[in-house]
């Protein structure tokens, strides 16, 4: 529940952040007669990523289990790559994301309707179809519970609602510090459904390893434990992990995480002054 909050609480701040900015364009310009055809972009853009969620869920329940394993371990890599662009991309352009969005929506007001529709399609679709990916594999990982999506599902009346308090303006929050924090828990959490994905590929006899254990904490940490499920639910531990999957773990959190950390680079004008 906690790790599937927190991909609620993310994803859907994002998109609710992208679905005010847009809004309070229209409203302070005195165009609010275009509000209509941004709501009908951004219900698109749920409805699909709605769609696309179901079909993954109920999509693989006739396949066998090898097949399941092996849709369900590519799913979760997949997955994991697009948390980790949207995290990268979210920490590069972040400050610029206002200006961004005001500029194409001006330029689609300029087209038509359509164009308006289309670009809140596109601008909210790419948050909902990568929250619909990784919040599927990280309920394969949690398995079958109803507490994955209990805790989306209050990440994302969290996010909504903080998305209001800030378009009127009654709480302001440091976004770099939140996307900083968040991108960081991310990063763990997306860590484990990696690893969770390599075991499902080990399943299926795509990966070989299966077997060779890196460690056994099945006795010492039960996962019916209170700590047991607070290790599953962050970190996606497994009590009894594969070389392999320790090996993907660390590799991804060391490199990732390192990257994340360091500072932003800008590019800054120089001039150099001609030879006398």
């Amino acid at each position: 529940m906690l790790s599937n909050a927190l991909i609620g609480l993310r994803e859907g701040l994002e998109a609710a952040l992208v679905v005010s900015i847009l809004v309070a364009f229209l409203v302070r310009s005195e165009r609010r007669a275009a509000l209509p055809w941004v709501w009908a972009g951004v219900a698109v853009a749920v409805a699909l990523s709605v769609g696309v969620g179901a079909l993954l869920t109920f999509g693989t329940q006739s396949m066998s289990f090898e097949a399941q394993e092996a849709f369900g371990g590519s799913m979760s890599i997949v997955a994991v790559g697009f948390v980790t662009w949207m995290i990268f991309w979210m920490r590069r352009t972040a400050r610029a994301l206002s200006g961004e969005l005001r500029d194409k929506l001006a330029q689609a007001l300029e087209i038509g309707s359509w164009a308006v529709v289309l670009m809140a399609f596109l601008a909210v679709g790419r948050e909902g179809l990568e929250t619909a990916v990784f919040f599927w594999a990280a309920a394969q990982a949690a398995g079958e519970t109803t507490q994955p999506l209990i805790g989306f599902l209050i990440g994302i009346a969290v996010a909504v609602a903080l998305a209001y308090l800030i378009y009127r303006g009654a709480v302001r929050i440091n976004m770099a510090k939140f996307f900083k924090v968040t991108g960081v828990l991310l990063i763990f959490v997306a860590a484990g459904i990696l690893a969770y994905g390599v075991h499902d590929l080990q399943e299926a006899a795509i990966l070989p390893g299966l077997h060779t254990l890196a460690f056994d904490i099945s006795e010492a940490v039960p996962l019916d434990s209170w700590y047991g499920t607070l290790l599953k639910g962050i970190f996606n531990l497994s009590p009894q992990t594969t070389v392999l999957e320790a090996t993907v773990w660390v590799l991804y959190v060391g490199i990732v995480l390192t990257l994340f950390l360091l500072p932003i680079r800008t590019r800054r004008a120089t001039t150099t002054a001609a030879p006398a």
